[in-house]
């Protein structure tokens, strides 16, 4: 598996549509984290997260697409929930899941790519976060680091993003059959960065 440096080199070395598509594909994985959420805490529309996501899949391959992403930053704004009025584990990677999206176009709008890359960090740090929330072992801090880096959803988050970047890397026209067998087979799969399910509809 590549090292970390490797990873975000190859990362960076992507053009400005791959690295999209790859933090795209980021923001789908992590979509039902607030699908959960928003159904048992009644919060929010995951709709608007859905529809902003299948509006930038399809920009990658049509070109006469214009997103008005004002509007879309506006309603995940207003999507987004605040960990201050909820005490339930939920609302973390809830937030982390609009708070992605937020960010990517916020990106895509000022064509900051580094900011694009930092999609690839929030999804890991989610799951960094829930592995800390599920454990109860009792390590000093350097260890704990050890313990969250080599555990098996971690293993899973970091092996899914290196093959999210190769496949990108080995598809560098990004031909609409490509980017939608990409979005139907993580829809399909269902689970997210951290294991939760597609809430059933």
């Amino acid at each position: 598996m590549t090292n970390k440096l490797g990873f975000f080199k190859r990362v960076k070395a992507l053009d400005f549509q791959q690295k999209k598509v790859f933090a795209i594909a980021l923001c789908q994985r992590m979509l039902p984290n607030y699908q959960l959420f928003s159904e048992v805490c009644e919060f929010g529309d995951p709709q608007v997260l859905d529809t902003t996501l299948n509006l930038l899949w399809q920009s990658v391959y049509d070109n006469k697409l214009k997103l008005n992403i004002d509007i879309y930053l506006e309603r995940l704004d207003l999507n987004t929930p605040d960990p201050a009025d909820y005490d339930v584990y939920g609302v973390y990677p809830a937030m982390d899941a609009a708070t992605a999206l937020i960010a990517l176009l916020s990106a895509i709008q000022s064509k900051v790519e580094e900011d694009i890359v930092n999609i690839s960090k929030l999804s890991s740090s989610t799951v960094a976060n829930y592995i800390e929330a599920i454990s109860d072992v009792e390590l000093d801090e350097d260890a704990f680091d050890d313990y969250i880096f080599n555990h098996e959803v971690m293993v899973e988050e970091k092996e899914l993003q290196s093959m999210l970047l190769q496949l990108i890397e080995d598809n560098p026209k990004l031909k609409a059959d490509f980017i939608k067998s990409l979005r139907n087979e993580i829809i399909e799969a269902g689970v997210s960065n951290i294991g939760i399910g597609r809430p059933e509809a």
